[in-house]
């Protein structure tokens, strides 16, 4: 079986980002995918558009460039950015199995890159059987697993939220950086650049007497915007910024990250996300007394599933 034999499949609305006008009120608003292969596509909240419908709850959303092949089930009603195909169920499919099916689909990710899109050839992709897919999702007890973090008693919908800027709330610092031609492979120290991969580690190297730089914060790439908490002492290459917080801790950290990233859209070779653009950078966070409610961060992102295996 294929994607095409299983879904029918269109181009999205195809918007920026940019021309759209966002909002935390979700009244008169939608979610907008985009090319992200987090947070399930949404990179945003926007208000609705005179005369544009949004893709209906209960559709794939299929990304063929950029993160190519992210696949997502979207639970409400969205607007989709550029590249983005929206697929849709041709038989009745329950939503343990789109779900399964979107997993499917973006295992084939590996197939395609940056300079090779998948907006001709997904269609052709092949997918177990909805017999399969049945005894497939039994025995991963996936339907025990979704209904044990619909039961999740910490919704951030219910948290009152803040915005914050960055240099309120952090210690911001320029780490020093070593050249690459300079490190000697070994096995002691992180070398964290700005690479968006492997929670930015390059390599580990030997302490040849570089400034070593604290556990314990978050690390920004400049051009790549790469984000990422770092829980053990590390060495930077070029153009890294860093993050300090006593109260941070690797839950705190995680979650902090995830709605930091949002901002990654903004920036690139360039435009680099850099010490300066940080500084001035405003985030919206859990809010308790006018200062960023450390506690409910960490108790949510502990209350999600195989938290214990962070």
């Amino acid at each position: 079986m294929k994607i095409k034999d299983l879904f029918e499949y269109k181009y999205g609305v195809n918007l920026e980002l940019l021309n759209c006008y966002q909002t935390l009120d979700k009244k008169n608003s939608v979610n907008f995918v985009a090319r992200t292969s987090s947070n399930n596509g949404v990179v945003a909240r926007v208000k609705l558009i005179k005369g544009l419908s949004p893709q209906n709850a209960g559709t794939l959303s299929l990304a063929v460039s950029g993160s190519v092949l992210s696949c997502f089930v979207q639970k409400e009603d969205y607007y989709s950015g550029r590249d983005l195909y929206v697929l849709t169920p041709k038989i009745n499919l329950s939503f343990e199995q789109k779900l399964f099916y979107a997993m499917c689909i973006t295992k084939n990710a590996y197939r395609y890159s940056y300079g090779r899109a998948a907006n001709k050839t997904f269609p052709d992709i092949e997918l177990p059987d909805i017999e399969e897919s049945y005894k497939i999702i039994q025995g991963c007890k996936l339907k025990d697993i979704i209904t044990k973090n619909s039961k999740n008693k910490y919704t951030l919908n219910q948290q009152h939220w803040k915005e914050f800027k960055l240099n309120e709330i952090f210690k911001i610092s320029k780490s020093p950086n070593i050249n690459e031609l300079e490190t000697i492979d070994g096995f002691e120290l992180n070398y964290i650049s700005r690479t968006n991969k492997n929670n930015g580690l390059k390599k580990k190297i030997s302490n040849n007497s570089y400034k070593i730089c604290k556990e314990n914060c978050i690390s920004i790439g400049g051009e790549s915007a790469s984000i990422f908490y770092q829980d053990k002492p590390f060495v930077t290459g070029n153009n890294i910024t860093l993050l300090y917080n006593e109260n941070l801790n690797k839950y705190i950290g995680l979650f902090i990250v995830s709605v930091l990233s949002k901002e990654k859209y903004k920036y690139s070779y360039g435009r680099a996300f850099n010490k300066e653009h940080i500084e001035k950078t405003y985030i919206l966070l859990p809010e308790n007394n006018n200062q960023p409610d450390w506690d409910f961060m960490e108790d949510f992102i502990k209350s999600l599933p195989y938290a214990d295996r962070i």
